[in-house]
């Protein structure tokens, strides 16, 4: 009697010997040639896609400058920027030729000048003499474009540093050796060795009008600050229009980095 056997997809009957071990290349059209010639062509193409060539560096070189550039001006405009020390006006809290990192993002949030705080201010006016111009139209041109960009200290390095000794609305005085706001002594652990509050040089009681601080430099006895400027515009006090921000750090040299806190100390 004939049986019939069951059939695989294939056709192949199950039953078949040795079906169990024997590979199904032969059920694809082409076999494994064509499963080697398909696996190729997907790997050139995969590969195609990744492989894309890159731009020429003397694209890639200016474009990555550019950004540099970019990224150097928002950190000046909005967060920090770099001053020089010219003078020992604060010593020994900041030295000549220290670089001090100012931050200019405290004014935009809310932060007023406090007295004991080293800020940079622009001069009101009569404090520093006029800087001279760089006889040389290269190095001018490039200085102002790094200074710019706040890469180097301003250009026309018309900046002091000074330490907030009043704000607007107290009155300060110093008679003797004691400095006084309000009536009430000032400490000053600040101040350069073997200098006191006064330096030889009384004044006051001066009030500080509103929207000005009264500065001075640590090293009391070689700053010419709002002691010596009392006939000017404010009198001797400068508008806190003019405070770029709170000394931060300093930043160079490496042997005096120092932080002095986000809006100083």
């Amino acid at each position: 009697m004939a049986v019939n056997l069951p059939e695989t997809p294939s056709g192949t009957p199950s039953g078949t010997p040795g079906d169990s071990a024997a590979p199904d290349a032969h059920r694809v059209p082409g076999g494994r040639a064509e499963s080697r010639r398909r696996a190729r062509e997907s790997g050139g193409r995969r590969s195609g896609r990744s492989g894309r060539r890159s731009r020429p560096w003397w694209i890639e070189l200016p474009a990555m400058a550019a950004v540099g550039l970019v990224v150097a001006l928002l950190i000046k405009t909005c967060l920090f920027q770099v001053f020089s020390i010219p003078s020992g006006s604060m010593e020994n809290t900041l030295r000549i030729g220290d670089r001090v990192g100012v931050n200019k993002l405290a004014p935009l949030t809310g932060w007023e000048p406090e007295p004991g705080q080293p800020v940079v201010f622009k001069d009101p006016g009569g404090w520093l003499p006029p800087q001279p111009a760089d006889p040389n139209p290269i190095t001018d041109t490039v200085s102002s474009v790094l200074s710019f960009v706040g890469l180097v200290p301003p250009k026309d390095d018309n900046y002091l540093v000074k330490r907030v000794i009043a704000t607007g609305g107290q009155t300060v005085q110093c008679e003797g050796t004691t400095l006084s706001v309000d009536g009430r002594k000032v400490d000053e652990p600040y101040l350069h060795a073997g200098d006191d509050s006064c330096a030889g040089l009384d004044f006051g009681p001066v009030k500080v009008p509103a929207g000005y601080v009264w500065v001075e430099g640590d090293h009391r006895s070689d700053s010419a600050d709002s002691r010596y400027h009392q006939r000017g515009p404010g009198g001797g006090a400068v508008p806190v229009g003019n405070v770029v921000g709170p000394v931060s750090a300093v930043v160079w040299p490496l042997n005096h980095l120092d932080w002095f806190g986000w809006t100083g100390r």
